[in-house]
């Protein structure tokens, strides 16, 4: 089933959506993803003959939601890449993550900065020493939101964009994020999944702010939290 589009921008240059999860921001032709829902409803709502062209600055892992944002042709493609590789956008995260082994929740606010390597040959990334070969740096800031008895809600901005790295910074400080079975959680998060690939995390994208590819305003798309979240939510 097509899940509907939230649309929270649109233009003739870019278009920023809601990414549910588990769904993949972009997959191979007949696998469901963001991408091939979104040119669906371009070619549909501009009558579009043909295929439809659609640039992918960024992606978020497929059990995080959040807000992704697309181009509509080549010179806006560029210029919304380059704000990414340049690290100007500005992303903002919620994050629920579970107490620590001891009980406590992250402190008020804090910055985490880590060398990351990803494994060959899988899909995650651990923390190593900073002369490690291929180490990158990952640096993020926080501030805690809220807290319960299971956990604390959290507001994340990464200065870097490295695979799972808010998920392996948390985690390794012994708050992973609720649901992130890989790296250690406990606690379930959201419906039951039968496969691994449809479970969800409590990870959300949930603000965006970058430059206008061809004004160059200052434009921010902020997605709505999921429904899920109102069960688990501090």
């Amino acid at each position: 089933m097509t899940p509907e589009l939230v649309v929270l921008f649109e233009d003739n240059h870019c278009l920023a959506v809601v990414k549910p999860a588990p769904l993949l921001t972009q997959a191979a032709p007949g696998v469901p993803s963001l991408e091939g829902f979104v040119k669906s409803y371009i070619k549909d709502r501009y009558n579009k003959p043909g295929n439809v062209y659609l640039g992918i600055p960024h992606r978020l892992d497929r059990p995080v939601s959040g807000v992704v944002v697309f181009a509509r042709n080549t010179k806006a493609a560029r210029r919304l890449a380059e704000q990414f590789q340049q690290r100007t956008v500005r992303k903002v995260y919620w994050a629920i993550v579970e107490k620590n082994a001891q009980g406590e929740p992250p402190p008020e606010e804090g910055v985490w900065e880590d060398w990351l390597l990803k494994i060959q040959d899988e899909a995650r990334t651990e923390r190593v020493m900073a002369d490690a070969p291929k180490a990158r740096r990952a640096l993020l800031r926080y501030r805690r939101l809220s807290v319960t008895a299971d956990g604390a809600l959290l507001e994340i901005e990464p200065e870097t964009g490295r695979m799972h790295q808010i998920r392996v910074q948390a985690a390794t400080r012994g708050w992973p994020v609720r649901g992130d079975a890989l790296y250690g959680a406990m606690l379930p998060f959201g419906p039951a999944a039968e496969l691994p690939r449809e479970r969800i995390i409590a990870l959300h994208a949930r603000s965006l702010t970058f430059l206008h590819p061809i004004c160059y305003e200052a434009i921010t798309v902020t997605a709505p939290v999921p429904d899920v979240w109102r069960a688990a939510s501090p």
